[in-house]
């Protein structure tokens, strides 16, 4: 039998948590009994558009990366004469890339992903038409400032990686930065493989068969630039500092913060941007220049555009075809661990290289693979380490100016490649490299220790 209830008590309620809700034009707070979680519906789907249009601009700038890449050493080497001079096209680009690295990151900033990332597959385009128009004209001059505006495709390929983490959550960056990553791959494989079609064609247009392959890639880069510009929307950077700046403004604690305040992503913020930047360097420095020489070397020994065009093409696969699972690996056991083994890889591929024997198609396209892993292990885990490490208030320009440093390593090693094959010769080069990449080891030792 129940006792009756006083009439002046009242009736006990349960505290009801106000949360946002994510269907509001305005995400007023409401009070609601929908689970937490829901608020990251917005985010989530807004992350996977963003992916999938992402994805499909890579795909087409993937193509756009491979020309010169394939045949801009050879193009150099024709119209100049020499071969100690075949890197100086790579370090022209790769120097313009720094340059075009530091504008989409300002651009980024001040605008949003999407103008930045489509301003720069645009010059890249731009770029492709110098070139092809200094090939027609035999000018060494203009080819040399085209391809400086072309490493503008280059620098926008790269930084599209980061756009594909801005909204991803903490534990699943690496994963989403390789899934931008591995897109290129498609159409990095497909670019080398045209070199000997795409020479015909320009041929038959009347331009140098060298040049074909850059009418592919100012084609991809305008269409990856089209692609962005019209469906990358929302943007990934200016929603995820909304949601940043709502999340701060929430009337209740998040998880795991003593005021209500999102935490910062990582408290020791300027020695981890160092150790991510470190990794990224070396591993480009070393990727661009055995890949610059590769096929002049197979070149100067008998191996015509289409086994060169084989070869870059498996070694652009093995730069990105990885992604997902060198991003998995990452968010699975640290990105310092996954940064240790690309030293190894690299040093792998060095010997591999050096080792070769000249009339070894298998053996270089081995030697480079290994390059090419290499040099995914190093990007994803520096990439990981540095969106982790920097906040979103500023983020685009400190990513910017990263991917500076490592373009600037990139032209050095394309410069330098060319000096010491003349000097003395491919194998020297090749091991020089390999031994070179130890040196990510001791910075990953540090930055553990430091943790």
């Amino acid at each position: 039998m129940s006792l009756p209830r006083r009439p002046d008590v009242p009736e006990p309620r349960l505290p009801r948590r106000p949360v946002r809700s994510p269907l509001s034009k305005e995400h007023s707070p409401v009070t609601t009994d929908v689970p937490a979680r829901i608020e990251d519906l917005p985010r989530r789907q807004a992350q996977r558009r963003s992916l999938i249009v992402l994805v499909a601009a890579q795909v087409l700038s993937g193509a756009g990366l491979a020309a010169g890449v394939t045949v801009g050493a050879l193009l150099a080497q024709d119209m100049l004469g020499s071969t100690g001079l075949a890197g100086l096209p790579s370090a022209v680009g790769t120097a313009g890339s720094a340059l075009a690295a530091v504008a989409v990151g300002r651009v980024s900033q001040a605008h949003g992903r999407r103008p930045g990332l489509a301003a720069g597959y645009l010059a890249g385009a731009v770029g492709s038409v110098g070139v092809i128009a200094a090939a027609v004209a035999g000018s060494p001059v203009l080819l040399f400032l085209a391809l400086f505006v072309y490493g503008a495709g280059t620098a926008t390929n790269l930084l599209a990686r980061y756009a594909g983490a801005d909204l991803a959550a903490p534990a699943h960056r690496a994963r989403a930065a390789s899934t931008v990553l591995v897109a290129t791959t498609l159409g990095g494989v497909a670019g080398p493989s045209l070199a000997a079609p795409t020479g015909h064609l320009a041929h038959a247009l009347g331009i140098p068969d060298l040049a074909g392959p850059f009418l592919l890639a100012g084609a991809a880069y305008a269409l990856a630039a089209s692609v962005l510009a019209i469906w990358l929307r929302p943007d990934p950077l200016r929603l995820a500092r909304a949601l940043e700046a709502e999340a701060a403004a929430a009337p209740y604690r998040q998880p795991g913060d003593a005021d209500g305040r999102p935490r910062p992503a990582v408290e020791r913020r300027r020695p981890a941007v160092l150790v991510g930047a470190l990794i990224m360097v070396v591993t480009q420095l070393i990727m661009v220049a055995i890949m610059t020489m590769t096929p002049v070397h197979m070149h100067d020994h008998g191996h015509g555009a289409a086994a060169s065009g084989l070869m870059i093409a498996v070694h652009i696969g093995a730069m990105y075809l990885p992604s997902p699972l060198t991003g998995w690996l990452a968010d699975r056991y640290g990105s310092l661990t996954i940064a240790a083994a690309s030293g190894s890889a690299l040093l792998a591929a060095g010997v591999v290289a050096a080792r070769a024997p000249d009339d070894s198609v298998a053996s270089f396209a081995v030697a480079l693979a290994l390059l090419g892993l290499g040099w995914n292990l190093g990007l994803v885990s520096g990439t990981a380490i540095i969106t982790d490490a920097v906040p979103l208030a500023t983020r685009a320009r400190t990513q910017g100016l990263v991917d500076v440093s490592v373009s600037i390593a990139g032209a050095t090693g394309g410069l330098a490649s060319g000096l010491v094959v003349a000097v003395a010769g491919y194998p020297v080069l090749a091991i020089g490299g390999g031994v070179l990449a130890l040196a990510i080891v001791p910075a990953v030792v540090a930055a553990a220790r430091s943790r």
